[in-house]
């Protein structure tokens, strides 16, 4: 979510696991990092990454519980709140910055 606010992000191939030593026991991939032309307004970059990380600090929890310490409780109320952070999109945390206290 944070590199997707700031560049465009295109798969490339994945790598398999014997280039490395010793073998991961996950899958990796090349991906190509682009500076986005038009960059996604916020209120500022270090509102969004402090959103950003404490939402997915808690990925398990809903929205509203995992950051309630960053925004009053009639913004709460909204119903964005009941979403998990996996469920929104850049624009929609970059939008939720001009919200924090």
């Amino acid at each position: 979510m944070l590199v997707q606010a700031f560049f465009e992000v295109e798969y490339l191939f994945d790598v398999n696991e014997k280039c490395f030593t010793p073998p991961p026991k996950v899958k990796s991939a090349v991906i190509r990092l682009l500076p986005k032309k038009e960059p996604v307004i916020m209120k500022n970059k270090e509102a969004f990454f402090l959103l950003v990380k404490t939402a997915f600090n808690q990925r398990r929890k809903t929205l509203r519980n995992a950051v309630k310490g960053l925004f009053d409780a009639t913004i709460l109320g909204d119903a964005l709140f009941n979403k998990r952070a996996e469920q929104l999109t850049v624009q929609q945390f970059a939008d939720l910055t001009f919200k924090m206290k």
